[in-house]
C-alpha cells in the first residue's frame, strides 16, 4: 500500500515539474511558427511587389518601343514627305505652289493626329487607372494600324465600381505578351478578344485563326513566349492563365482572376 501511494506520489512530482516544461515547449513552437507565418507573409508581399514593379517596367519598355516604331515609321515619314514637299514649292507656278501647300498642309495635320495618339500611348499606366477596358480598347486600336490584323474586342457584364490597379495591369501586361506573341509567331489575320466580369472573376480571352503550335513540344526558337512567365504573372493574385492550341488550328488563351 505504501509502496503504491509512494508511486502516485512520484508520478504527480514528475507530471508537476514536467507539465511547465511541455508549456513552454509549445509556446516555442507556436511563437518559432507564427513568426516563420510573418516571415512567409512578408516575403510573399515583398516578392508580390517585385512582380508589380517588374510588371509596370515591362508595360513602359512596351510602350517606348511601340512608340519609337510609330516614330520611325510613320511620323517620320509624314514630316518627310512635308519637307519634301515643301522643299519642291516653285513660286513661278502659283497653282501648283498651292496644291503642294495643302498637301503640306494636309501631312502636318496628320502629323499632329499621329502626335496625339502618341500622347495617348504614351499615357499607358494612367490608361489602366481609367479602366482595364479602356487601356485594353486602346491598345487593339494601336494594333490595328498595321492593317495586318482584323480584330474583334467584347467586353462583357457589369463591371465592378471598385477596381484593382494591380490587377488590371497584371491582366494588361499578359495581354500584351499575347499580343506580341500573335504578332511574332503566329502569321493570323483574324483575332478575337472579350473582356468578361462574371461572378466574381474577371475573364480574358484571346483567340486567334494562326497557325497554331503544340504546347507539349513547343520548339527552342519558341521557348521565349513568355507562356509560363503568363501563368507565374496570374498566380500571384490568385489567378490561371489556360493555354488551347493546335498546329493549323489557332490558339485560344484565357486569363481569369478573382476580382477586384
Amino acid at each position: 500500500m505504501g509502496n503504491n501511494i509512494g508511486e502516485l506520489i512520484l508520478i504527480a512530482t514528475l507530471i508537476f515539474l514536467l507539465a511547465p516544461l511541455f508549456i513552454i515547449l509549445y509556446v516555442l513552437i507556436y511563437n518559432r511558427r507564427k513568426i516563420r507565418h510573418i516571415e512567409e507573409k512578408e516575403q510573399m508581399k515583398i516578392a508580390f511587389d517585385s512582380e508589380i514593379v517588374k510588371t509596370q517596367l515591362e508595360v513602359q519598355e512596351q510602350t517606348m518601343q511601340s512608340i519609337g516604331a510609330d516614330l520611325h515609321d510613320n511620323i517620320g515619314q509624314l514630316l518627310s514627305l512635308s519637307s519634301i514637299t515643301l522643299g519642291s514649292i516653285q513660286l513661278d507656278d502659283l497653282e501648283k505652289a498651292r496644291q503642294k501647300i495643302d498637301a503640306a498642309i494636309d501631312l502636318t495635320g496628320r502629323s499632329i493626329k499621329e502626335m496625339r495618339l502618341l500622347g495617348k500611348l504614351l499615357q499607358g499606366d494612367q490608361l489602366i487607372g481609367v479602366g482595364l477596358s479602356e487601356a485594353i480598347y486602346h491598345a487593339i486600336t494601336w494594333m490595328e494600324r498595321s492593317g495586318k490584323f482584323q480584330i474583334n474586342y467584347v467586353n462583357e457584364g457589369e463591371m465592378p465600381s471598385s477596381g484593382n490597379l494591380d490587377k488590371d495591369l497584371i491582366i494588361f501586361r499578359i495581354l500584351q505578351e499575347v499580343m506580341n506573341n500573335i504578332i511574332k509567331h503566329s502569321f493570323a489575320t483574324q483575332i478575337n478578344i472579350q473582356l468578361a466580369y462574371i461572378e466574381k472573376k474577371m475573364r480574358l480571352d484571346i483567340d486567334d485563326n494562326g497557325v497554331g503550335f503544340n504546347a507539349g513540344n513547343l520548339p527552342a526558337s519558341q521557348k521565349g513566349m513568355g507562356l509560363q512567365n503568363m501563368s507565374k504573372r496570374a498566380g500571384i493574385v490568385g489567378g490561371e492563365v489556360m493555354i488551347r492550341s493546335q498546329e493549323n488550328k489557332g490558339t485560344r488563351i484565357s486569363v481569369i482572376i478573382p476580382y477586384p
